[in-house]
């Protein structure tokens, strides 16, 4: 008779703060005794009710409290909804990070750009399941309950552009060894069949390249190293240079450059400023901004703000990326002003020119019967994809035990007795706006929808001592009305306040106010 291994005395926690019931800012935390291991830390990109904000990133309030427990943060891969939030929460919680190679070049990239995080620990590993980048890999984590695996981003490319396909006996194998837990990425769970291979981007860029009268502009990623190789190759077979625009796209390239993920015959990439001395014919740039970000090169070109590139007339544009969820309208305003501008423009609904890396529904279900875990949790998703993913699973009768929907905060607790939601954390968005740092509660952000929505207007004098004007009165408004109309309300404003102002506001707050306002630079300014 065998003897059962005694079972451990604390519960495994499972606590997403990013990446459930969303897209982006992917990162999740399980806990047990008195170990915390962390799963990515990423970033999301703000909407359009978000005024003023750069970047989100996940609450890391609990972690930071409990940073004495935190052994590390393990990255499945490089790119930005994984990463990109390590400069900004390793200054407070300083943790060492694990990362497959490449991963662990943009990390360095970017910590380096940060005065507080340029000594970060950032240990490069060596993937034991490649998926969807170059060095993207699943995780596995021994718990004393049992093995957790997590995919991160993934898709089973049976012909990849760098020669890594999926181990799928290594999960096989570990499925027949018994999963406690599967997390599993969700992204594109709705879409029936399977992701077709990026081969197909091999030939719709080089058609593109190939059949373009001018220059052509490419707009991707700055970290999708993989397919800023698949231009390179494009842009030889036809003759042509390669220029690169976007401090993040040039600082990627030249790391991937160095540590040999990125292959370019001499002379084929050159610096932006040589590409006016070239044919146009014989020119490929690349840039940042496949997302309309207000900022990236993309979207300055497109607005003909470009200090770098002016667009001429043949100039072939290609985005080679999916909108994220909440970008849609911005990647189609840039698409609009590039079309104004004369270029063509070729993008995911009208050509091939792209490819996402996230499994459909029937590499999902492969994944769910070569683990065959106990536990299922889909991640790295909306609403709506989280639960198309678990009805994948409850209909291929995987994870007996139980399936977990999980929306950041809710704390999953694993024992003896099985599994269930036990409570939540504080997991909310934390907004950046350039240095400052903003909660979901944030007054600022507040004031600053109100003001996007309804204008403002103020009103300013001087007091004496006595609360007694002493000279004119003036009223500044925007976005409030127009000026025409604004001037014969603001004149029967300047005679309510003479007539009660001492009811309407006490001298001593209305000389603060008044030593803290500022006139209005411009549209419904008047003076009464």
């Amino acid at each position: 008779m065998t003897e059962s291994r005694p079972l451990p005395e604390a519960p495994l926690r499972i606590l997403p703060l990013g990446g459930l019931g969303e897209i982006g800012k992917n990162m999740m935390v399980l806990e047990c005794g008195d170990d915390i291991i962390i799963v990515d830390c990423g970033i999301q990109f703000p909407t359009e009710d978000m005024p003023g904000v750069d970047l989100i990133i996940p609450d890391v309030s609990y972690l930071v409290a409990q940073s004495h427990r935190v052994r590390g943060i393990l990255i499945t891969h490089g790119h930005e909804d994984h990463i990109g939030g390590l400069p900004h929460v390793l200054p407070d919680l300083d943790v060492p990070v694990y990362a497959p190679k490449l991963a662990h070049g943009l990390i360095t990239v970017k910590l380096n750009e940060r005065r507080r995080t340029r000594d970060a620990v950032v240990h490069a590993i060596e993937p034991e399941e490649p998926v969807h980048i170059p060095d993207a890999m699943g995780i596995c984590i021994e718990t004393p309950w049992g093995s957790v695996i997590h995919t991160g981003d993934f898709k089973i490319d049976h012909t990849p552009v760098d020669g890594h396909t999926i181990d799928l006996p290594a999960l096989a194998e570990r499925g027949k060894n018994g999963v406690l837990l599967l997390f599993s990425d969700s992204t594109y769970a709705e879409l029936p069949g399977y992701t077709p291979s990026e081969q197909i981007m091999t030939d719709a860029l080089d058609r593109a390249v190939g059949g373009a009268p001018g220059r052509v502009i490419i707009a991707t990623f700055a970290s999708l190293i993989s397919r800023i190789q698949q231009v390179i190759t494009a842009a030889e077979n036809h003759g042509r240079h390669v220029a690169f625009v976007g401090r993040s796209m040039v600082a990627n390239v030249q790391m991937a450059t160095e540590m040999g993920y990125l292959d370019a015959l001499p002379g084929t990439i050159v610096p932006v400023r040589d590409v006016a001395g070239l044919p146009a014919e014989r020119v490929v740039l690349m840039t940042t901004g496949s997302q309309g970000e207000p900022t990236s090169a993309l979207v300055r070109i497109a607005k003909g703000e470009s200090r770098d590139v002016v667009l001429m007339e043949g100039d072939t544009v290609v985005i080679s990326a999916t909108p994220i969820p909440g970008n849609e309208r911005a990647v189609s305003q840039t698409i609009d002003n590039l079309l104004r501008q004369g270029a063509r423009v070729l993008y995911d609904r009208i050509a091939p020119v792209h490819v996402h890396g996230h499994a459909s529904q029937e590499e999902l279900k492969l994944m769910l019967n070569l683990t065959r875990p106990r536990y299922f949790v889909p991640v790295h998703g909306e609403y709506r994809h989280l639960r198309a993913h678990a009805q994948l699973a409850w209909e291929l009768g995987a994870a007996p035990d139980g399936i977990f929907v999980l929306e950041d905060g809710e704390i999953l607790e694993i024992d003896q007795d099985g599994a269930e939601v036990v409570g939540s954390i504080p997991a909310g968005p934390i907004y950046l706006d350039g240095p400052t740092v903003m909660d979901t509660d944030s007054v600022v952000l507040r004031e600053r929808r109100s003001l996007a929505r309804d204008g403002v207007v103020v009103v300013c004098a001087g007091v004496d001592q006595d609360g007694e004007l002493t000279g004119q009165v003036q009223v500044a408004g925007s976005g409030f009305m127009d000026p025409g109309d604004a001037k014969d309300i603001f004149k029967r404003l300047r005679r309510r306040w003479r007539w009660g102002f001492q009811a309407i506001c006490p001298p001593t707050t209305w000389t603060k106010r008044a030593q803290t306002s500022e006139k209005l630079p411009d549209s419904s300014y008047a003076t009464i």
